[in-house]
């Protein structure tokens, strides 16, 4: 009964993220690595429940340990230049050979659709082509690279076509020339030049790391979010160093430069996943913080005045606490009424704190009250930017003090600068609507 209960709780969280992701592009690219360890028919299952929600696919592969693997069995010697394969014509061959076969594999492995299982009744069609023109990269630090080349153009037209008409888009490392020549391109490359093109909603790099990494005292965590410039940032303080800071390997300084260069040619949100985590892209895509790393080229959160359809978000955070007898109970009604008052926090399209000011001109005082954060973000300091947000909004409206009534919130405001005093010490019409029966704490700031 318990397991029912959570199964149906978790369906209908996800909802919100199916309603915002149906008929958005998402470019998914992966290296080699992925194909080469099996871990594909997992990530394939995952891109079946991607399409059939109505989400449009355009799927990117590499195939560097594939072509490594054939070089070495031939006992063929290769080079590299700042991390890029010099392709020369022979070698140009085996990467020929080796990203065919790769190809070859992915597609059959998404032409799945055995019974009971969760490619049962998928019928994905799948469609590669020339849609990407290539031009050689030449000489970097004194060395002619060749076949190796950089992206020069993107078909987009021809694949949103494909994609209008629920295709799933494969494209492969290797690009094409107006003159027939093909060249070599890194798969970073290729996907953030098609997330661009198509002006795509998300472009999602499945790397060795659990994302992007930074070093704290009690070890290297997680950074679920940032920004443009915190990438450059880190970027730069990255390539002032011998090796990658606080890096556990290459990766990150391998993609991050080509997701900023998304990000800030249109593209929504880049997202940088672990390959090695089974369902880690339903994970990030699906729930609200993620399990990777996601690059925006602005802040997720913002501070700002309630709307009218803010409304049923407000409802669903302050229940809970009235509902303990910790907040008064405010009806849909009332809330309607005072919507102007409120103030809330928004984070990635999600309210996560409200609370609202009420004023006393007469007594250049006002009330600060439902303050509520919801509770996954109650020891992130949301609580302080919401109450120094209103505090500076109540001076520069002219009032000198701002006080609250609570019942089980008593440290938490005098943690931020609140001393308690008497319910006489309010405004003269407050008074006269306490509610000795709740007995509620009162405590003033001066600002």
């Amino acid at each position: 009964m318990k397991s029912d209960i959570e199964f149906v709780t978790w369906f209908r969280s996800v909802t919100p993220h199916i309603h915002t992701s149906r008929g958005k592009i998402y470019v998914i690219a992966f290296g080699g690595e992925v194909v080469a360890n099996g871990k594909f028919v997992e990530l394939v299952q995952d891109c079946n429940l991607l399409a059939s929600l109505g989400i449009r696919l355009v799927l990117v592969h590499g195939a560097r340990p594939q072509i490594e693997s054939r070089l070495q069995a031939d006992q063929q010697e290769t080079s590299y230049v700042q991390g890029m394969r010099v392709t020369d014509a022979t070698a140009l061959q085996y990467v020929k050979e080796a990203v065919g076969k790769v190809r070859v594999e992915i597609e059959a492995l998404l032409s799945m659709g055995l019974p009971n299982s969760p490619m049962a009744n998928a019928a994905i069609r799948v469609v590669s082509g020339n849609f990407v023109t290539a031009r050689p990269i030449g000489v970097l630090e004194g060395v002619d690279l060749q076949y190796t080349g950089e992206v020069r153009r993107i078909n987009a037209t021809a694949i949103l076509d494909q994609l209008e008409q629920d295709v799933v888009v494969l494209l492969s490392p290797l690009g094409y020339s107006p003159t027939g020549e093909i060249f070599n391109l890194t798969v970073e490359n290729t996907a953030a030049e098609v997330a661009i093109a198509l002006k795509a909603d998300k472009l999602i790099f499945l790397v060795d790391t659990p994302g992007i990494q930074q070093q704290t005292e009690s070890g290297n965590t997680l950074l679920h979010e940032l920004t443009v410039k915190q990438g450059k940032t880190l970027l730069a303080a990255m390539d002032t160093m011998d090796t990658a800071p606080n890096q556990p390997n290459e990766d990150i300084r391998l993609y991050l430069p080509w997701a900023l260069h998304a990000c800030e040619l249109g593209v929504e949100r880049v997202h940088l996943i672990s390959r090695h985590t089974d369902g880690a892209l339903l994970l990030e895509l699906f729930t609200h913080g993620g399990i990777g790393s996601m690059i925006t080229r602005d802040p997720l959160q913002s501070i700002r005045q309630a709307e009218i359809q803010d409304i049923g978000a407000i409802l669903q955070l302050i229940e809970p606490l009235e509902n303990t007898g910790t907040l008064v109970r405010r009806g849909r009604e009332l809330l309607e009424m005072e919507i102007e008052r409120f103030t809330v926090i928004e984070h990635d399209n999600m309210i996560i704190a409200c609370a609202a000011l009420y004023p006393f001109p007469d007594d250049k005082a006002c009330e600060l009250a439902c303050v509520t954060v919801h509770p996954a973000y109650r020891k992130a300091g949301i609580g302080r930017i919401l109450i120094d947000h209103l505090e500076e909004q109540a001076r520069e409206q002219g009032y000198h003090r701002i006080f609250v009534l609570t019942t089980r919130t008593a440290h938490w405001f005098v943690e931020r600068g609140f001393s308690e005093t008497t319910p006489d010490q309010l405004p003269q019409s407050k008074q006269h609507l306490y509610n000795y029966q709740r007995r509620s704490k009162v405590f003033v700031k001066s600002i």
